[in-house]
């Protein structure tokens, strides 16, 4: 198994904060206390082994993190969430922070402050429009 020795994912056992939820043979859910205080139930679903994204990931990696996704939802709408944000950062421009492939799993509220915000809204701000790019309106 490919793993890195300072990856908080390919170890999550390391970190004393770190919960394993759920557990697959090849998958974790994921749950950490520092983003529980503004993301409540928030998680991630990362492979066992070191995947750097998700467009690495093996078919048996998908399946068992389309079964955590499953279960983890069910486990998280014991929290009444109205809706749920999902998503992956691949590379240092979608701001991915840990090197290793991680699906967001997040409840969303709609007394949060950016309650109807998804992952788009920031992206289809015109100030984010790179140097010489066109007026696409989409």
């Amino acid at each position: 198994m490919r793993l890195h020795p300072e990856c908080p994912f390919c170890h999550p056992v390391y970190d004393p904060g770190q919960r394993i939820v759920f557990e697959t043979a090849n998958c974790w859910f994921l749950q950490h206390p520092k983003a529980q205080g503004v993301l409540e139930g928030s998680g991630v679903i990362v492979p066992k082994q070191h995947r750097p994204s998700p467009f690495g990931l093996t078919p048996q990696e998908w399946q068992e993190t389309q079964e955590l996704l499953g279960l983890a939802k069910t486990f998280l709408d014991q929290i009444a969430p109205d809706g749920y944000t999902l998503g992956w950062n691949v590379g240092e421009a979608s701001n991915q922070s840990i090197g290793h492939s991680h699906l967001h799993v997040i409840p969303r509220f709609n007394d949060e402050p950016y309650a109807g915000k998804g992952l788009r809204h920031w992206l289809k701000k015109p100030e984010n429009r790179r140097p010489g790019q066109g007026g696409d309106k989409r």
